[in-house]
């Protein structure tokens, strides 16, 4: 699993590297949010964790970014832990929120448990209303119809049906 960290404060990014990597993660750093969208090209993460605080771009809209336009899941990581700054953070798409001072523990659970959740979506049989699809045997069940499906579009049909309700940018579907 790959982790996109982005903290304008050096220390911070150097802390949470040496937990992600002990834990078998790649990490991937950046020290603000237009860095941390340059390394995305051709290399998505399968979760990134951002400061709030940075200059140029705030970790909010670098939050919004990266979650509307490339579906990563994103933990605010920052020392703001006022209320209203909490519903920010999760309205503009974060999945978590840790207030800084952190402990590193308490950091890899909840990484963890978004990751989790994110695996669920990966699952090997996906049901959306009456449809079934399943990524073993490649086929498509609707009601009592089995279609089998050449394999790109039945992979598209399966990445479309495991985020029902999303938006898909056309270069985040190439690269899927």
């Amino acid at each position: 699993m790959k982790i996109l960290v982005v903290d304008d404060d050096v220390h911070i990014l150097q802390l949470v590297n040496i937990y992600l990597a002990r834990e078998g993660y790649q990490v991937i750093q950046a020290e603000n949010g237009q860095q941390a969208l340059k390394l995305l090209e051709g290399n998505l993460p399968d979760l990134a964790v951002v400061d709030v605080m940075m200059p140029g771009m705030d970790g909010y809209t670098l939050t919004e970014t990266l979650s509307q336009d490339y579906d990563i899941p994103v933990l605010l990581l920052t020392a703001k832990g006022e209320l209203e700054d909490k519903e920010r953070g999760f309205l503009a798409g974060s999945d978590d929120y840790v207030v800084k001072p952190f402990e590193p523990k308490e950091l890899l659970f909840r990484i963890a448990a978004i990751l989790r959740r994110l695996d669920k979506k990966n699952q090997v049989t996906i049901k959306v209303g009456r449809l079934v699809i399943d990524r073993r045997s490649f086929e498509v069940v609707i009601g009592e119809d089995t279609l089998v499906l050449p394999l790109k579009e039945f992979e598209l049909l399966a990445l479309l049906a495991s985020r029902p309700n999303q938006v898909f940018t056309r270069s985040f579907i190439m690269e899927q």
